[in-house]
């Protein structure tokens, strides 16, 4: 790497899991820039309560970039009140058209206890076939291990878990201190 070549910040981990009348969503903490782990204890899933409806969202890439969607998918949320889907498609429409937000590097999933959605900058909102979805550095670790473990008795949560963990003791970017949120409907 060429010395003013800004090694960019990598790790993160965030899964989603749909399951038992409840939605998961958990992120580890781990920020690293290049390979120096930065921070441990970051908090990666936030609640937002806009127009006073809970949604959890996690977000992977860029924080200032999450930031600014996270805010932007609160304005959406409280222009169109309860209606997640028709929020994501909008700031994904904006995400994809917007020179500005073009740039933000980022992901998130989201969900209102009732529906799980992907949505990033190539404007896609995703809802996930098996209702376990993961992004970021350890995001296929964590996924692949979710979906084996759909299969069990363990609660969304337990799978949240234990995938995080076999993503944490995988993915060099993937801590184990973990941020977990759950939303029912």
């Amino acid at each position: 790497m060429a010395e003013n070549e800004f090694p960019g910040w990598h790790g993160t981990t965030i899964i989603g899991v749909k399951k038992g009348g409840e939605v998961v969503i958990a992120g580890d903490g781990q920020v690293s820039l290049g390979n120096t782990v930065i921070k441990g204890t970051a908090r990666k899933v936030r609640r937002l309560s806009p127009g006073g409806y809970d949604i959890v969202a996690g977000f992977a890439g860029s924080t200032a970039d999450a930031f600014a969607l996270l805010e932007r998918l609160e304005a959406k949320l409280e222009a169109t009140p309860g209606q997640l889907q028709r929020a994501a498609v909008e700031l994904a429409k904006d995400w994809r058209t917007d020179k500005y937000l073009q740039k933000l590097e980022a992901m998130l999933i989201v969900s209102d206890g009732a529906e799980l959605y992907v949505i990033t900058g190539a404007g896609d909102v995703l809802e996930p076939e098996h209702d376990v979805t993961a992004i970021g550095s350890g995001g296929n670790y964590a996924l692949a291990a979710g979906r084996a473990l759909m299969e069990t008795d363990l609660s969304a949560e337990e799978v949240a878990r234990k995938s995080m963990a076999i993503a944490s003791d995988i993915c060099v970017f993937t801590n184990g201190n973990l941020t977990v949120e759950t939303i029912r409907k």
